[in-house]
């Protein structure tokens, strides 16, 4: 770990001024904290893209980060579900998505930040998964430190516990349109609905969930060895679910399966 954190030290002496694409998870506040503390505040300014795609939580919990780490932040409104690529939900949506975010940072870039580079939380277990974002960050020349210095994800949950950040354990989050299959229209009213059913789930101690949107009807993921205690919770839940607007709700029995809607892609 020396070896990689010396490594990072060292990609950040090189790229002396960044506007970090931050979202709240572990990778992207790892990168943010470090280029805080090897760049200073006004070298290193991290950008949120507030959208309905972002979950609530995780917006508070990035405010929070900043203030926290004394972290400079900037808000802003990428737009992504006005764009019919991205609200159609096609196979390649992540692309669409990252490059709404990455537009908007460039003009960020141009209008107040102009030595500055763009850089994500990218990492080498992200090059393991399809990732349409890649190529967007890609034609963006947004850059990778983490991934560029060797990290993987149990590497940055190493590193950011050494320096307890409070985030080092936070259960993957991926954005919640990642919560419909490929094909199934994206809405802001959908979303919210997703983002209600997994807070609930959150209230009722399952901390990493997911709540898939298939056709109107509401598909909890929980983890295998949780998937007992939310069938014994069941009743109880299922008709506050629907009550958020889904017309069904069922659980998965097979558990969370991170990237599971990307299996239709081997077909």
């Amino acid at each position: 770990m020396n070896e990689k954190e010396n490594r990072i030290r060292d990609w950040f002496e090189k790229n002396p001024k960044v506007l970090v694409a931050l979202s709240g998870g572990v990778d992207s506040c790892l990168v943010a904290f470090l280029g805080r503390k090897y760049l200073g505040k006004e070298n290193a300014v991290s950008v949120v893209g507030v959208s309905p795609s972002l979950k609530t939580k995780d917006y508070e919990l990035t405010l929070d980060f900043c203030t926290t780490h004394d972290i400079q932040l900037v808000e802003v409104n990428p737009d992504e579900i006005n764009d019919p690529n991205y609200a159609s939900n096609p196979i390649n949506r992540c692309y669409f998505c990252k490059t709404n975010l990455y537009d908007v940072m460039h003009q960020l870039r141009k209008d107040k930040y102009p030595e500055y580079i763009l850089v994500n939380g990218n990492n080498q277990t992200d090059w393991g998964d399809y990732r349409p974002g890649l190529k967007a960050a890609e034609e963006n020349k947004a850059y990778s430190p983490l991934a560029d210095c060797g990290f993987e994800k149990e590497d940055i949950r190493e590193l950011a516990k050494e320096y307890n950040l409070s985030v080092w354990d936070k259960p993957a989050s991926p954005c919640l349109s990642s919560r419909f299959p490929y094909g199934e229209s994206i809405t802001a009213d959908k979303l919210k609905m997703v983002e209600k059913a997994e807070d609930l789930l959150n209230n009722y101690g399952f901390t990493d969930v997911r709540v898939r949107y298939y056709n109107t009807k509401a598909r909890i993921e929980v983890p295998e060895q949780e998937v007992e205690k939310l069938d014994s919770l069941f009743t109880e839940i299922a008709p506050k679910i629907v009550k958020f607007g889904f017309t069904d709700c069922e659980i998965d029995a097979e558990g969370l399966v991170s990237g599971k809607l990307n299996r239709v892609l081997g077909k």
